[in-house]
């Protein structure tokens, strides 16, 4: 890597030297990892507000963003709640009125007037009989009613924080890119001519301050390209770094292999056979194994990988299978378990929760290598774990593991092969992103005649139907979820979400706020009021590992009848007998993770339901469009793009990993085509200058190392 140019340690500076960043305003940006002038450079806007999109009141289209400009009619304070103010701001322009509303910011008062000319620019919504905006951007107006209102300007809004409003954000920016005078560009010049891409000044200009939106959308195409090329590389060089100067092991399949498959007592689909022999190709060649397995749920991703497990042991090697729980690492010992013992493969499995006694005897026979598979958790990454002979490393749920976590496990064998698995559906695009240099099979189909279950969508009120089939369910011996989607809620809970502006629908009419389901208290309710005659139990997070193995073996067995549970069950959860599930809130959930849900019921012989309990608002379109989009299919794939255009890709992956955390433009459904372009790209460049030492490349290498290095820095202060 190349030292930094005068251009890096400008941007470098703290974000205190930018004029009117006060010490106490550089607290505040600190709160929202803003501490460098680099930093806030790359807060980019959050939305854009296009001043050109003028309409009345009386034609302001409900859901959609638009400026109406108007004179204030009335300004009125409320407190209906202690610690919640509640400013209402009403407008009129001679067709009818436009309310906006503003929580928890007693200074906007000051600004108003009446018989002043304002504009509100914000998304119009309609409550208690008047069209509304929340927290618009205001636009105060000269008497003539011009002001800042011209045609075709957009006006960036950015993610603030406490203290810091979005003019001032908008001032700090200004202040920073004219006093850095020159930025030292990453992209290399053939890359920024073969697409046809901005300089990185004008496109930091051009991403805040844009005059129209051809220049915004030329500002996001080469910030997102940079983004997504300095991901790839980055990712194919940690992947490089795994297996460098090691010799790959080469496999043979044997009597083990040949064992295991016939034992099964079901046929494979073809997508699993074409996976197992996908997996087997990789490793019985001369090179390291580096595949992801994407399957949805209830696809047979387990078997695949137990084709992989037995083929290291047949070549006298050993292999680590790493899940992100306890409970899902027992289920994969329980499942593979008795499949081992019957094609002589020596197993075991630990956890933070193993004893002492079997902590050690595993170690040791790990260590000494007469054990062949161990299945574990994060407990597999500590140092006093060893192999004799690691050959193969398999990590379920990748997306819930850090790149240093994988990386870790796998250098307890140089050399060995690499298998990632996931249940959630990623999306080629998304997959390419974040997984570029990984070998993919798909497993998209479930084995068997699998009757797909049934989802309705059902009202709050109409709960009773749903319990009414889940009663039913449970007479004829099947067993039921109920999925909620907190823990429970303390007095200070309650009245912190008492203050949450998004509930001013009810606060303004005085009525007590619904509060979302709550495990606890759901179990102690449905026990008494709904399933009386039945045995209730109850699983949440909170709970250590020996009571959640207490409960899922409760409920396996049988003894359990509904379990009220939160998302701990979301993967890994495996009850043929199951078959019913209601999802209290369910809009408060992503469609993967209402996928993931639906896939822990109809695992057997038996179909299975799933009611979602929800009201979208008539004028919430966006949420009733994830509801429709999840009951009209059981395709995960198609869900999982559906989301991902609509609530993110940190929605889609649980818990950020640096992919999503550095991909700040980037829309990994919309840009597929430039992802492509920048995969293609990362390779050239890195198989032309595989250490970027080109004094054409140095800027490019020193912006990837500073960036991760940053990364990893914020990642391990929050861990």
């Amino acid at each position: 890597m190349s030292s930094r140019g005068d251009s890096d340690f400008l941007l470098d500076r703290d974000v205190d030297k930018v004029r009117a960043v006060s010490p106490a305003r550089a607290k505040n940006l600190a709160k929202m990892g803003i501490r460098t002038v680099r930093d806030l450079l790359g807060n980019y806007p959050r939305r854009y507000v296009d001043l050109s999109n003028v309409e009345t009141a009386a034609r302001a289209p409900i859901g959609q963003f638009v400026t109406v400009t108007g004179t204030v009619d009335e300004v009125v304070e409320k407190q209906p709640r202690r610690r919640l103010h509640i400013l209402e701001v009403s407008i009129f322009d001679g067709t009818g009125i436009i309310m906006a509303t503003w929580f928890r910011q007693p200074w906007m008062s000051a600004k108003f007037e009446r018989g002043m000319r304002v504009a509100f620019s914000g998304k119009v919504t309609f409550e208690y009989g008047f069209k509304r905006m929340n927290s618009p951007y205001v636009a105060f107006l000269g008497e003539s009613g011009q002001g800042e209102v011209r045609p075709v300007q957009m006006i960036a809004v950015h993610p603030t924080t406490e203290g810091i409003s979005t003019t001032w954000m908008r001032r700090f920016i200004a202040n920073a890119l004219e006093q850095t005078a020159d930025i030292e560009d990453p992209l290399p010049a053939d890359l920024r001519m073969r697409h046809g891409l901005v300089g990185k000044k004008v496109a930091l200009r051009h991403i805040h301050f844009p005059e129209n939106r051809a220049q915004m959308l030329q500002a996001r195409k080469r910030l997102a390209y940079e983004e997504v090329l300095r991901l790839q590389i980055e990712m194919m060089r940690l992947r490089r770094a795994e297996t460098l100067d090691a010799a790959p092991i080469v496999h043979v399949p044997g009597r083990r292999v040949e064992s295991l498959r016939a034992q099964l007592p079901f046929a494979l689909t073809d997508e699993q056979e074409s996976a197992i022999a996908d997996i087997e190709a990789d490793m019985c060649a001369a090179r390291s194994m580096n595949r992801m397995l994407l399957g949805d749920v209830g696809t047979g991703k387990t078997i695949v990988a137990a084709f992989a497990l037995a083929l290291s042991a047949d070549s006298g090697c050993q292999a680590a299978m790493m899940a992100p729980t306890e409970v899902l690492a027992r289920q994969y010992a329980s499942k593979l378990g008795p499949l081992f013992d019957a094609a002589d493969i020596s197993w075991g499995i630990l956890t933070g929760a193993t004893p002492p006694e079997e902590r050690e005897r595993l170690l040791g026979t790990a260590a000494e290598g007469s054990l062949q598979v161990l299945f574990g958790t994060h407990a597999l990454i500590e140092p006093k774990v060893s192999f004799a002979h690691l050959s193969l490393v398999i990590i379920d749920e990748q997306h819930r593991f850090g790149v240093n976590q994988r990386a870790a496990l796998r250098m307890k064998g140089p050399g060995c092969d690499l298998l990632v698995m996931t249940a959630t559906p990623i999306p080629r695009t998304l997959a390419l992103t974040l997984y570029g240099d990984l070998d993919t099979s798909y497993i998209r189909t479930r084995p068997g005649n699998v009757t797909p279950t049934r989802t309705e969508l059902v009202s709050r009120d109409a709960r009773g139907r749903a319990y009414e089939a889940m009663r039913e369910a449970l007479s004829e011996g099947r067993q039921a979820y109920v999925i909620c989607p907190l823990v429970g809620l303390s007095r200070e809970s309650r009245a912190e979400r008492a203050e949450d502006g998004t509930l001013f629908s009810s606060l303004a009419q005085g009525s007590d706020i619904s509060d979302p389901r709550a495990a606890e208290q759901e179990a102690t309710r449905l026990q008494r009021e709904v399933f009386s005659g039945y045995h209730v139990g109850l699983l949440t997070g909170r709970m250590s590992a020996a009571e959640k193995q207490e409960v899922m073996d409760a409920f396996n067995e049988g003894s359990i009848d509904v379990l009220v549970a939160t998302t701990v069950v979301e993967v890994g959860v495996d009850v043929p007998n199951a078959t019913m599930m209601l999802i209290e809130d369910a809009e408060r959930f992503g469609l993967s993770q209402l996928h993931q849900l639906r896939g822990r019921v109809g695992r057997g012989e038996h179909p299975g339901t799933v009611f979602l309990v929800a009201d979208p608002g008539k004028d919430d379109t966006e949420t009733q469009a994830r509801m429709d989009a999840f009951v009209s299919t059981t395709d995960g794939f198609e869900l999982a793009e559906a989301d991902l255009r609509t609530r993110h890709e940190g929605d889609v992956l649980g818990s950020r990993q640096h992919g999503a955390e550095t991909l700040k433009l980037v829309n990994v459904i919309d840009d597929a085509q430039l992802i492509a372009c920048a995969h293609v790209d990362a390779l050239e460049l890195l198989e032309a200058d595989p250490d970027l030492r080109d004094p054409g490349h140095r800027a490019l290498a020193a912006d990837i190392e500073r960036t991760f290095a940053n990364l990893d820095e914020t990642s391990s202060k929050g861990a």
